[in-house]
């Protein structure tokens, strides 16, 4: 699996912020699966290939939300709670396993938070995403 780098905001790719942060609520950009500014993974999901082909391009883009969350954290605070997570899949026609494959995430968030990782969660099939990505994800965090 292809690491992200461990601290820092992702690199926006436009005119926006990686993260806004309101009191103890953080609400991330969508991120896709970059490292450094770069498509580690192109898309579309394929509609014959297996779920589990995609999986290190969610947990990618996955981390990547996570890191702009934390991001926003002061020193001694810690994320509380995910509270919302968007998994917008970029899928040829006849892809249907979009909550199988958003599961990569809720998988990925479990790991690294235990039980604040459990999020409520939609899985949305799109025609396209920014700059070919398969799958990018947005996050919102409340903070302890």
């Amino acid at each position: 699996m292809i690491a992200a780098p461990a601290h820092g905001a992702p690199v926006p790719q436009g005119d926006y912020v990686p993260a806004r942060r309101s009191g103890k609520l953080i609400v991330t950009a969508g991120m896709t699966p970059r490292i450094d500014g770069r498509l580690a993974y192109p898309g579309p999901v394929r509609s014959d290939a297996a779920v589990e082909q995609n999986h290190e391009a969610v947990v990618l883009a996955c981390s990547n939300a996570l890191r702009a969350a934390r991001s926003l954290l002061q020193p001694g605070e810690e994320l509380d709670a995910i509270l919302s997570m968007t998994v917008y899949i970029a899928a040829e026609p006849g892809f249907t396993a979009h909550s199988r494959l958003a599961d990569a995430a809720s998988a990925f968030l479990r790991q690294e938070l235990g039980d604040a990782g459990i999020c409520s969660r939609a899985a949305v099939g799109v025609a396209s995403l920014p700059g070919g990505a398969p799958v990018e994800i947005q996050l919102m965090a409340a903070v302890r």
